[in-house]
C-alpha cells in the first residue's frame, strides 16, 4: 500500500482573479504542489454588461481546462471548482457552468456567500475547532464574506456586497487618489459595514489579495503578517503619493489590483472600526485550502455537511 500523500486541488473564480491551488494533504496540513493565478477581471465584466459572454467565458474555460490537466498530472483524486461573487451574479451563469463541466468534465459549484465563507474559515483553521471566537474575512473584487465562530459554537456566515472594485468603482478616484477620493470611500465602507455580521471576536484573520497586498506597501512588508491602524495609514499615505503604475512597479502588486489596494485599505480600516479591534492578522490559507480539506475529509457530498465541517473536526 502507497504511503503517499493524497493529492488535491481547488480553482477559485473570483472577481479580480482565477486561482490555482494543488497540494499534497496530510491530516490537516497541505503541502502546496503548485499555486498560480491568472488574472481575468470577471467581477468587471459582469459589472459592465451583467453577464460573462461568449468571449469572456472561453477565456475563463480555457483557463479551467489548463488548470484542471496541471492537476490531473500531479496525481490530482480530488479537483474541486468553486464559482464566487461574479459567477453568482452573471446572467449567463448556468451557460458558464455547462461549458466549463462540458470542457473539463468537473462540475463547477457555484457557492453562495455562506459557503463561501465557511470554506474560508476551513481553511484558515486547517479544520482543526476554534480555541476563542474568531472572525474570518475575505475581501473580494465584488463582495466581502465574514464567517464567525467560537468553541462549543457553530459557525455564522454572511456576505456583504462591498469589495474593492466595488467601491472603486462607486468613487471612481482619480491616479493616484486624491484625500477626497479616500474620504469618499471611506464613508462608503463605514456605511456598508453596518449590515456586517453581528459579532465581538477576540481576533480576526483576513485572507485575500487585497490584505497581503496592504502589507507589501508598507515598509515592514509581509514578514509579521500583522494590519494595524498605522499600516493602513501608511498604506493610504504611500498610495496617495503615486499612480497604480508606480505602485506596480515599486512593490511587485498586479497592476490592475494596485489600482484597487486603495479601497481595499479602506474597507479593511472600517472593519476594524466595525469590530472595535486595534489589529488583524492576515492569512495565506483561505477558500482553495478549505475546500481542498472539505472534499478530501467529507468526499464527494462535502457541499452537504459545510456548516458541521467549518466547526472543525479533530485529527
Amino acid at each position: 500500500m502507497s504511503d503517499r500523500p493524497a493529492v488535491g486541488a481547488a480553482v477559485d473564480l473570483g472577481s479580480n482573479s482565477v486561482h490555482l491551488l494543488v497540494a499534497a494533504i496530510g491530516g490537516h496540513q497541505l503541502r502546496s504542489l503548485v499555486d498560480e493565478s491568472a488574472f481575468l477581471g470577471l467581477g468587471a465584466t459582469v459589472d459592465r454588461q451583467a453577464h460573462l459572454g461568449a468571449a469572456a467565458t472561453s477565456s475563463l474555460v480555457e483557463t479551467l481546462v489548463t488548470y484542471a490537466t496541471t492537476a490531473r498530472g500531479l496525481g490530482a483524486t480530488s479537483i474541486v471548482l468553486l464559482a464566487t461573487e461574479p459567477i453568482r451574479r452573471a446572467a449567463d451563469a448556468q451557460r458558464i457552468a455547462r461549458e466549463a463541466e462540458h470542457a473539463t468534465g468537473l462540475p463547477l459549484h457555484v457557492l453562495t456567500h455562506e459557503e463561501e465563507a465557511y470554506l474560508t474559515l476551513i481553511g484558515v483553521t486547517e479544520g482543526r475547532p476554534v480555541t476563542h471566537e474568531t472572525l474570518v474575512l475575505d475581501i473580494g473584487g465584488g463582495s466581502s464574506e465574514f464567517c464567525a465562530v467560537g468553541p462549543g459554537t457553530r459557525a455564522r456566515a454572511a456576505g456583504l456586497r462591498i469589495g474593492s472594485n466595488r467601491l472603486t468603482a462607486r468613487v471612481d478616484p482619480a491616479d493616484p487618489p486624491t484625500e477626497e477620493d479616500i474620504g469618499a470611500m471611506q464613508v462608503l465602507a463605514d456605511e456598508w459595514m453596518t449590515q456586517a455580521l453581528e459579532d465581538r471576536p477576540r481576533e480576526i484573520v483576513a485572507v485575500g489579495g487585497t490584505a497581503t497586498n496592504v502589507l507589501k506597501v508598507t515598509a515592514a512588508g509581509t514578514a509579521d503578517r500583522i494590519v494595524d491602524h498605522a499600516r493602513i495609514a501608511e498604506t493610504l499615505e504611500a498610495l496617495r503619493g503615486q499612480t497604480a503604475a508606480a505602485t506596480s512597479a515599486r512593490f511587485g502588486v498586479n497592476p490592475t489590483r494596485a489600482r484597487l489596494l486603495p479601497a481595499g485599505a479602506v474597507i479593511l480600516e472600517a472593519v476594524l472600526r466595525r469590530y472595535g479591534l486595534d489589529r488583524l492578522t492576515v492569512s495565506d490559507a483561505a477558500l482553495r485550502e478549505g475546500a481542498i480539506l472539505a472534499a478530501d475529509h467529507a468526499g464527494r457530498w462535502w457541499r452537504d455537511q459545510l456548516a458541521d465541517l467549518a466547526h472543525g473536526w479533530r485529527a
